[in-house]
């Protein structure tokens, strides 16, 4: 038997999957463009026509906070159970959030 792999997108074929409407369109360049500061809430929404700076599938949807920036990607600061990691992003990877958030 063959081992089964175990990459970087495994099991996102539903998760990263597009829209027939919006499938192989670039972003629009407001997207691209928009800045965060320093304490916004954010939330993590994979865009998976963009590879770079994109993060691990186990983030999409998740609320986190930009700590600050490196380069063009943000450091986001991000609560997963009892723990707390931090992750690169770049922006098109990121909406912000409008919710109400607590902690």
């Amino acid at each position: 038997m063959v081992k089964h792999s175990k990459g970087y997108r495994t099991r996102t074929r539903k998760l990263l999957t597009k829209n027939v409407r919006e499938r192989g369109a670039v972003p629009r360049l407001s997207l691209l463009m928009e800045e965060f500061k320093e304490g916004d809430y954010v939330v993590i929404k994979i865009n998976p026509s963009i590879h770079k700076g994109m993060p691990h599938r186990r983030y999409h949807g998740k609320v986190g906070v930009i700590q600050g920036k490196r380069g063009k990607a943000y450091i986001v600061r991000v609560t997963l159970g009892d723990k707390e990691k931090v992750i690169i992003v770049r922006p098109e990877h990121l909406a912000k959030f409008n919710g109400i958030k607590n902690g």
